[in-house]
C-alpha cells in the first residue's frame, strides 16, 4: 500500500487543485468566518426577529439544503468539478444578497436566505472532495484533503476574529460584514471557476464492470452520523457543561474553541500523513476509539467539580480534537477510495447527507441529554461512538474501486 511519508508544500498545493484554487478556498472560508458565526445575531439585531424564529429558520435552511445533495452527486458524476464548487459559492453569494435585501421583521425572507446559504454549505464539501479526488490519487489525495481542511479552518478562524473585532460597530458593522462576505463568495467563485477542471464522465454502470458496483456503505454512513457529533462538542457540549454544570467562566469555552482551531490547522496534515501507514478503515475505527475515550475523560473531568473540573475538561478536549483530526483525515478519504469512478459524486453526496444530518441533530441530542447529568451525556456519546467504530471496522468492502481506475481529467482553457 502506497503511503505518504513527507509533506511537500508545493506538491500538496498542486494535489489540492493548484494555487488559484487554494486562494479560492481561503477567500471563501474567510468570508464564511465573517458571517456564519454571527448569522443568528444578524437575524436578531439587524432584522429584529425573535431568537426562536431566527434559530428555526436557520435550522430549516440547513435541513432543506440537504435535499439538493442527490442532484449535486449526479452533476459531479457527469464530470463537473470546478463548476460545481463555483456554483456552491455563487449560491451562498445569492443568499447573502437576499439577506441584505431582507427588511426588518420578514422572517420568511430570512429563512429563504438561510436556505440558499444552507444549500451552498452542504454542496461544497462533496464538490471539493470530488475535485481533489480527480487531481490527486492514493495517499497524496488524503494529504490534499487534509490540507484543504487545515487551510479552511485557518481562514474561518481569521474571519471570525476579524468579525469579532468589528462587532463594536453594532448593526451597521454586521451589515458591512455580510456585504464583504457576499463579495468574498463572488471572488472565490470566480477563482474556482477559472481552474476549469473537469473529469471525463466514467463509464456508466454495466458498461465497464471493472469499475464495480456502487458501494452501499451502510455501516459507514450510519457511523458517520455519530462521529460528526465530535464537531459540535467544542461549540455546544463543552460550553453547556462548563457554564451550567461546572459554573466556570465562559473564558474556558473560548480558550477550548481557539485551541481546537489551532490544533486542527497545525496537525491535520501531519497526523493524516502519519496515519497513511495504516488502512483508512482501521484509522477511522481508531478515531472512534479516541473520541469515545475523550468522552469518558469528560465524564471523569466533570466529576472533579468546580475547582479542577474546568482545567480537566480543557485538557481532555485536546484528546477529543486529536480524535476529530483522525476522523476528518480518514472519513472522506475512505469514501473516495471505496467509490467506483462512475458513482464518486453520488457516494460523496450520500456521505455529506449523513454528515449534514448528524450536524443537524447533534445540538438537539446534546442539549436533551445534558440536563440528565454527565453520565447520560458522555456515557451515551461514548457508547454510541464505540458501537460506530466497531461497525466501521467490521463492514465488508464491496465494490471497492480498483487501483488505477480513475476518471480522465480535462482542463479547459
Amino acid at each position: 500500500m502506497a503511503t505518504t511519508t513527507k509533506i511537500r508544500p508545493r506538491a500538496l498545493v498542486r494535489a489540492s487543485g493548484g494555487p488559484r484554487y487554494a486562494v479560492a478556498l481561503a477567500v471563501d472560508a474567510l468570508g464564511t468566518g465573517l458571517l456564519r458565526p454571527f448569522l443568528l445575531l444578524y437575524g436578531v439585531t439587524v432584522l429584529r426577529l425573535s431568537a426562536p424564529a431566527t434559530g428555526i429558520a436557520m435550522t430549516v435552511g440547513i435541513v432543506v439544503g440537504l435535499v439538493c445533495m442527490p442532484a449535486v452527486g449526479r452533476w459531479l458524476d457527469r464530470g463537473a468539478r470546478s463548476t460545481v464548487v463555483a456554483a456552491s459559492m455563487l449560491v451562498r453569494a445569492l443568499g447573502v444578497a437576499l439577506l441584505l435585501a431582507t427588511p426588518a421583521g420578514h422572517v420568511w425572507l430570512f429563512a429563504t436566505a438561510a436556505l440558499f446559504l444552507g444549500v451552498g454549505n452542504q454542496a461544497w464539501p462533496a464538490a471539493h472532495a470530488a475535485l481533489v479526488a480527480t487531481v490527486a490519487h492514493g495517499r497524496e489525495r488524503d494529504a490534499a484533503l487534509a490540507g484543504g481542511r487545515a487551510l479552511r479552518n485557518a481562514a474561518l478562524g481569521a474571519g471570525a476574529l476579524l468579525a469579532t473585532a468589528c462587532l463594536a460597530g453594532g448593526t451597521a458593522a454586521l451589515q458591512v460584514l455580510a456585504a464583504v462576505t457576499g463579495l468574498a463568495y463572488l471572488a472565490a467563485a470566480a477563482l474556482a471557476w477559472s481552474v476549469h477542471l473537469r473529469a471525463h464522465p466514467a463509464a456508466a454502470p454495466g458498461e465497464d464492470t471493472a469499475d464495480g458496483p456502487a458501494p452501499r456503505m451502510r455501516a459507514l454512513l450510519a457511523a458517520n452520523v455519530v462521529y460528526v457529533f465530535c464537531l459540535n462538542v467544542p461549540e455546544i457540549a463543552l460550553p453547556l457543561v462548563l457554564v451550567t454544570q461546572l459554573h466556570a467562566s465562559p473564558v474556558w469555552s473560548a480558550a477550548i474553541f481557539v485551541a481546537n482551531t489551532v490544533l486542527v490547522v497545525t496537525l491535520q496534515v501531519p497526523v493524516t500523513v502519519l496515519m497513511s501507514r495504516f488502512p483508512r478503515r482501521a484509522v477511522l475505527a481508531l478515531a472512534g476509539v479516541v473520541l469515545a475515550a475523550s468522552y469518558l475523560g469528560f465524564l471523569a473531568a466533570t466529576s472533579l467539580g468546580h475547582g479542577w473540573g474546568a482545567p480537566a475538561v480543557a485538557t481532555v478536549s485536546v484528546v477529543c480534537t486529536i480524535g476529530e483530526i483522525i476522523y476528518a483525515g480518514s472519513a472522506t478519504a475512505l469514501v473516495t477510495a471505496l467509490a467506483p469512478a462512475h458513482v464518486l459524486g453520488r457516494a460523496l453526496a450520500r456521505f455529506e447527507l449523513s454528515t449534514g444530518f448528524g450536524l443537524a441533530v447533534s445540538p438537539a441530542v446534546i442539549t436533551a441529554l445534558a440536563p440528565h447529568g454527565p453520565a447520560a451525556l458522555w456515557g451515551s456519546l461514548a457508547a454510541a461512538t464505540l458501537l460506530s467504530a466497531s461497525a466501521v471496522a467490521t463492514e465488508k468492502e464491496h465494490g471497492t474501486r480498483l487501483s488505477g481506475c480513475h476518471p480522465g481529467i480535462r482542463r479547459a482553457g
